[in-house]
């Protein structure tokens, strides 16, 4: 009898949508950059599990911490009793940011996002919540309506939370408007959110991401994002920043919206935080956090032993050094991908911050160019190069590798990509 693939043993048990996966990779071991599949073939792997492992898989100093961590508690119920690795972790990411934050730790970006939403609720006792256009923020039922990057995110799960309003985000290279023009441009459509549809005074939030993931890797100008935060703070409005994606050090600094000199009164962070193991964290202002009380918020598995100890770990080492590195290799490859838009003219925008680039492709005649993205991606895994995309139109290249990449990985997923890229345009098929 023929042996079945994992991928065709997975659709016999679960559901297609646990099986439509990026690839049909199967994978049995990482280590730094580097994936293995069944056969042997090794991958360099700029998905990092979708910006997760942002220390590389399997980094020997994170794992040590958390199987320290393993042979002394494994879980105790955060809800139960208190455990050094839990207290230690928020200590250090309160430290981190001045001490005018507090933790509350989750398992999932997902969950964060509403623990967010939820915290702005309560603290100001509105009920309105104004996200953007192209944001992504999981899939869960409050994080889902916050969502604007793709109406399949919400097909038949209407309707959903209610009192939620899109504004526009800036993205300069759609729009063909100046970052000045562009930036009046969304800044008059939160305005008239105010005008026609909700008064500043009834809306508890505005939460947006730094840099847009899903979305497109795109990254807004600095006087944007700092008049959304004067907009929050002449309204009272409590402003979110979803750190999911660019934080804990994806963008050169430990947070993108540090880019910006502007801070928010809620973040939401998860993904790069534990290197793997399952944690997230609503962080907010001190006089938030201290109005939420006792049996507001809960969960069973937030803030795990073992993933708060690699979540220390992982500070270590961004604190150690790590940040410096992700911007001086994040200027290299960027330069780099810039160079190779000169060589094809498909390539019609690279941008992004640290290590968080996207790379925008296009028609002659200016559309989105997701066919090619998506023949790109394919013949780069047939070369040993694992690659996302993004964008509503999903004609984006996100670069998300582990921040400790080499520029030697660098130069050679560049060559990969100028090869495939060879190959997609000289061929029809």
């Amino acid at each position: 009898m023929e042996k079945k693939s994992l991928y065709e043993r997975a659709c016999q048990v679960m559901p297609p949508v646990a099986t439509g996966r990026a690839t049909k990779l199967e994978i049995v071991k990482g280590r730094g950059a580097y994936l293995w599949d069944t056969n042997g073939k090794k991958y360099l792997d700029f998905a990092s599990g979708v910006g997760v492992v942002n220390m590389g898989h399997n980094h020997p100093y994170v794992m040590e911490k958390a199987q320290q961590q393993m042979e002394n508690l494994v879980h105790a119920g955060h809800n139960v009793v208190f455990y050094p690795s839990y207290v230690e972790l928020a200590e250090r990411l309160s430290a981190a940011l001045d001490h005018e934050y507090k933790v509350y730790f989750s398992n999932s970006g997902a969950e964060a996002v509403e623990g967010a939403l939820k915290l702005a609720k309560w603290t100001t006792g509105r009920p309105g919540i104004i996200s953007f256009k192209r944001s992504f923020h999981g899939r869960t039922a409050g994080a889902m309506t916050v969502t604007a990057s793709s109406s399949a995110y919400r097909r038949e799960y209407e309707a959903l939370m209610p009192s939620v309003y899109y504004a526009e985000y800036p993205y300069c290279f759609r729009s063909g408007l100046s970052e000045e023009e562009e930036t009046k441009r969304c800044i008059r459509s939160i305005k008239e959110i105010f005008q026609y549809l909700i008064a500043p005074e009834k809306v508890a939030a505005m939460i947006m991401e730094p840099q847009q993931g899903e979305g497109g890797y795109i990254v807004p100008p600095e006087a944007f994002v700092k008049q959304v935060r004067q907009i929050c703070t002449e309204h009272g409005i409590k402003l979110i920043f979803d750190e999911i994606q660019s934080g804990f050090g994806r963008t050169g600094e430990l947070f993108a919206w540090q880019h910006f000199h502007v801070k928010p009164d809620i973040m939401c962070v998860a993904k790069g935080i534990a290197n793997g193991f399952p944690l997230s964290a609503v962080i907010g202002k001190n006089e938030l956090m201290d109005q939420w009380t006792a049996g507001a918020h809960g969960g069973t598995f937030g803030g795990n032993p073992i993933a708060c100890a690699a979540g220390i770990a992982v500070l270590d080492l961004l604190q150690g050094g790590l940040l410096e590195q992700v911007k001086e290799t994040g200027k290299y490859f960027k330069q780099k991908l810039v160079d190779l838009s000169a060589k094809f003219p498909v390539i019609k925008d690279v941008r992004g911050m640290g290590l968080m680039i996207g790379l925008e492709c296009g028609t002659e005649d200016g559309k989105p160019d997701s066919r090619t993205v998506s023949r790109l991606r394919e013949r780069a895994l047939k070369k040993g190069l694992i690659l996302l995309s993004c964008g509503v139109d999903h004609n984006v290249i996100r670069f998300i590798p582990p921040l400790i990449i080499t520029r030697e990985e660098v130069d050679r997923a560049v060559s990969i990509l100028e090869e495939s890229l060879a190959e997609c345009l000289a061929s029809k098929v």
